[in-house]
């Protein structure tokens, strides 16, 4: 199995036309391989057996093993219900959020605690769906859920956010920081923007994009085909006027018609050339990220541990 998913990874380079003018994508694409394979391929692991495990599984005699001796912990977090164009099931999230976790669990040494599937998303709080519109309630709600894992004996935490960074990932930040700032235990927060990167933008057509858009219907396609509906799939660019500035610009969805970032769709980008093929590509470049991720993590010190001396 060693170097297999380098060799797959290059292959998602090279069909998305970054082979020769691009060759640092493939390069990364090698490196990052190379790593999760040093991460996948541990003795004792036998193919098709799992290397970790759901928390909600286990007994809890095991479970008490296991989260003081698994080298990561991690608490998921995806909406459960938020508006991802009028083509897309307000699933969207949750469903790659599962895809994640199953291939974490697969491949790598964690427990994986169930869900949080209400979340601080403002940008979207126009439309219907299951938001914490206080983000004091949200962040005081997963902190909870981590002091819970900690004082259980988990080592490190991971906060999954299939959110990006700077939306979502924002109050899992403030609550990760804290946790490491107040009691050494290390935590990373590892949102969708750190795992769908630029090899995986090389895979899309569209001009731009961020939401419901040619990505992340392509990921649906390939997850959830019949719940997608290709039919009321339409571009929109939404009239956006490009950012030429420094700083963080809160985004949004509107429904409000006199509001400059009102949109119809709640889309933005062209989900009209999305394919299940291409979302199989993309999940497989997100996978290998966030098991590199894992991997370098779980080597992180950890309080009185011979690094932190």
């Amino acid at each position: 199995m060693t170097g297999c998913v380098a060799a797959m990874l290059l292959w998602v380079c090279q069909a998305g036309g970054m082979a020769g003018e691009n060759s640092a994508a493939a390069d990364a694409a090698h490196t990052v391989g190379e790593a999760v394979d040093k991460a996948v391929d541990k003795p004792g692991h036998k193919l098709g057996v799992p290397r970790g495990h759901y928390l909600g599984n286990l007994s809890w005699p095991a479970a008490e093993k296991e989260l003081v001796q698994s080298p990561v912990v991690i608490i998921p977090f995806g909406a459960g219900a938020k508006e991802h164009g009028p083509h897309l099931p307000m699933n969207a999230d949750w469903v790659v959020l599962n895809y994640l976790t199953d291939q974490a669990v697969a491949h790598a040494d964690v427990v994986v605690v169930p869900p949080i599937l209400h979340g601080w998303l403002p940008a979207f709080r126009d439309y219907p769906g299951t938001e914490v519109a206080d983000a004091g309630v949200f962040i005081a709600y997963v902190d909870a859920v981590a002091q819970s894992l900690i004082g259980h004996g988990a080592q490190r935490l991971v906060f999954l956010n299939t959110s990006i960074n700077k939306a979502g990932g924002l109050p899992l930040s403030i609550v990760a920081r804290d946790i490491r700032a107040d009691q050494g235990v290390p935590t990373l927060v590892l949102s969708w923007d750190d795992l769908e990167t630029e090899a995986a933008a090389a895979l899309l057509s569209q001009r731009e994009g961020g939401h419901a858009d040619e990505s992340e219907t392509s990921i649906n396609l390939y997850l959830q085909r019949a719940r997608v509906d290709m039919g009321k799939a339409v571009r929109d660019y939404g009239g956006r006027v490009a950012k030429n500035y420094p700083g963080y610009r809160p985004g949004l969805f509107s429904l409000n018609s006199a509001d400059p970032r009102y949109s119809e769709t709640g889309l933005y980008g062209d989900p009209t050339l999305a394919s299940a093929e291409k979302g199989k590509r993309i999940l497989e470049i997100m996978t290998a990220n966030l098991l590199q991720a894992l991997a370098g993590f779980s080597q992180e010190p950890i309080p009185g541990s011979r690094g932190d001396r």
